[in-house]
């Protein structure tokens, strides 16, 4: 039989693979995180006519003669460009900015991904949409330590922001160095006991009767607590002052409170004096949980406390192309990937967690488009091959009639 008839079988096979991995292609063209593929072609063994001559002295060399036998397919690679961001405003959707992969567990197989479309389940486990549970390292009391192995990532049961005790409080503002004698100036603020009942805490002024730009004052906190007293006195220069028996009245504790009043200054004709905070806080429910460019899933309590819950973890490749897809947007690693190295967002070598937003996929349809009419072209070409090869073996059945 001819050679050629076998060069356009192998040329069909090639441009049908070409085919079905661009149509691949355009089917996900609108898939999150997927990555296109594109196909390499090298030639088939060529069959030697006659091989080469020596050259001598008395004759040139002569160089080999060979028929090539078609073409074949030598390997369809991953095309990992990244692709474009498209936001959705959803906290838990999340794309890698840079180099790496999500981590996912399926049963007891790792699986990588780029699609970050996640969400809770009902046991509180963090997840992709086709349920492979999402790896990387819960935090103790707030405190994320990505030393050990990955784990899946979860949402206690009724996460609560624990009550804080109050023990500092601040006061800003000015109080006035020419108040008239007598004059009265009540502030309040609320604290918190440790386990975050609510009382409150209550500072009074009093300009001195005799003595121009002194306040006495007297604080409570509704403990029952006996009330704190001492004296302030304002300069010339706007400044507080504040002894007595050699010691400083400028930060007063009551009941384990220190009032800071240090801050507070004292200029004439003008009344602003107030408490500016406190560092303690009631227990509080969770709110919203967001994500930061390292990963870190940080939950925004009621009490307007924001607490660290878990961290993604990360993997990255020495040979990233070398992973095989295993469908759901999934990739495993294989014997020419090299090993998964994890690391966590945004420090060296992997890329930055982008927090409501997505990896679009990558897809260049004006190429595939055009890859679809190579491929096209080039089965038409190796089909005419064929015919061609036929209608020749035609003729020779033909030469005895």
């Amino acid at each position: 039989m001819l050679r050629s008839l076998y060069s356009g079988i192998s040329g069909l096979r090639a441009e049908q693979t070409m085919l079905d991995v661009t149509s691949n292609n355009i089917a996900n063209v609108n898939t999150v995180g997927f990555k296109s593929s594109s196909v390499q072609f090298e030639d088939a063994l060529s069959q030697m006519v006659s091989a080469a001559g020596l050259a001598t002295s008395a004759k040139a060399g002569t160089n080999p003669n060979q028929v090539g036998l078609g073409v074949r397919v030598a390997g369809v690679t991953t095309n990992l460009t990244e692709g474009s961001q498209t936001n959705t405003g959803n906290n838990l959707d999340a794309m890698i900015s840079g180099d790496g992969f999500f981590v996912t567990q399926t049963g007891s197989q790792t699986l990588y991904s780029r699609n970050g479309q996640f969400h809770w389940d009902s046991q509180g486990r963090l997840a992709t949409a086709d349920g492979s549970l999402v790896q990387g390292w819960n935090a103790v009391n707030g405190v994320v330590s990505t030393g050990g192995k990955p784990t899946t990532l979860t949402l206690p049961s009724g996460t609560v922001a624990p009550a804080n005790t109050t023990t500092s409080a601040v006061m800003t503002g000015n109080l006035p160095s020419d108040a008239k004698p007598g004059t009265t100036l009540q502030r309040d603020i609320t604290v918190y006991s440790p386990d975050g009942t609510a009382r409150g805490l209550s500072i009074d002024y009093t300009a001195d009767a005799t003595t121009p730009g002194k306040w006495n004052y007297s604080i409570s906190d509704g403990s029952g607590a006996t009330p704190v007293t001492g004296t302030v006195q304002t300069s010339g220069s706007g400044t507080i002052t504040g002894t007595s028996g050699g010691a400083s009245t400028l930060k007063p504790v009551v009941n384990g409170i220190t009032v800071d009043l240090s801050q507070m200054s004292g200029f004439a004709n003008l009344t602003t004096v107030g408490f500016a905070s406190q560092n303690g806080n009631a227990a509080g429910t969770l709110l919203t949980v967001n994500m930061g460019a390292d990963g870190t899933l940080s939950g925004t309590f009621t009490n307007g406390a924001t607490i660290a819950i878990a961290r993604l973890a990360v993997g990255t490749f020495t040979n990233p192309e070398g992973l095989a897809k295993a469908g759901n947007s999934m990739l495993t690693e294989t014997l020419n990937s090299g090993g998964v190295r994890l690391g966590t967002a945004g420090s060296d070598g992997y890329g930055a967690v982008v927090s409501g937003a997505l990896e679009a996929s990558n897809v260049d349809l004006s190429q595939e488009f055009t890859n679809l009419i190579v491929a096209q072209r080039g089965f038409q070409a190796n089909a005419r091959i064929i015919t061609t090869s036929d209608e020749i073996l035609q003729e020779l059945t033909q030469l005895k009639r």
